[in-house]
């Protein structure tokens, strides 16, 4: 059995520590072995059931299962696009992206020792733990929990902070899965912004590639626009101390 988070032996963990004491973020290109990368871009393009997640503004964020959004009737649909359109006109937040929320799945039983649990066990197991703890410099984080996330065209991440350190949240992660040549002009780049809004760098989508970032810290996903391939696959989650 191919191992799902099996890592890459070559990485230089003291540059990457150094940078990720410098900026506060990282991205770690090769993170795991090319057949490891492969095995798990794989589980997440081809054997995961997409939901969705978003937001309109107002309103508290909402996800919905793979089969619940299969049910939704066309007017419904095009109901929810045209409110987080609405919000994204003026000041409010909102999002909309396919999910399956890995964590969820594996703590209420959804498709018991199948792949994506085993992605979690291996997420929160002493070697990828012990990675992100020695280039953050942070060794009390404890856990991490984990959702699959692809961003088609017309999806989006607005602007946000992740300031939920109450609940323990550390490092922010995207592990992402991207298989194609992503084009800059295709969008859904990891943005990192100033306190005047001004962006301050920049991650395109790339396959086998960790970005590891403290919170809170402003950043979003950019908007993928209607051209761009769906293929912007990543499992993303936080890091935590608690």
């Amino acid at each position: 059995m191919i191992e799902l988070l099996a890592l890459n032996p070559s990485l230089d963990r003291t540059a990457l520590a150094a940078q990720f004491a410098a900026d506060g973020r990282v991205q770690i290109r090769d993170v795991l072995t090319d057949v490891s990368a492969r095995a798990l871009h794989r589980v997440i393009a081809e054997q995961t059931p997409w939901g969705i997640a978003y937001d309109v503004g107002t309103d508290k964020p909402v996800g919905l299962t793979a089969a619940e959004f299969a049910a939704l009737d066309p007017a419904r649909r095009t109901a929810i696009r045209e409110a987080i359109e609405q919000a994204m006109r003026g000041r409010d937040y909102g999002f909309s992206y396919a999910r399956y929320p890995i964590l969820d799945a594996y703590l209420q039983h959804w498709a018991p020792g199948g792949p994506h649990d085993i992605v979690l066990e291996h997420i929160n197991d002493a070697p990828f733990l012990d990675l992100v703890r020695g280039v953050t410099g942070m060794p009390d984080l404890r856990k991490a929990d984990a959702q699959a996330t692809l961003f088609a065209p017309g999806q989006f991440l607005a602007e946000h902070s992740d300031s939920h350190v109450g609940e323990g949240w550390r490092i922010a992660y995207v592990l992402s899965l991207c298989a194609v040549d992503w084009r800059p002009d295709w969008g859904g780049y990891l943005q990192f912004f100033d306190d005047d809004g001004d962006i301050v760098a920049g991650y395109r989508p790339r396959f086998n590639a960790l970005s590891l970032f403290a919170v809170p810290r402003p950043h979003a996903v950019s908007y993928v626009p209607p051209f761009a391939p769906v293929g912007r696959y990543s499992i993303t989650g936080w890091f935590r101390d608690r």
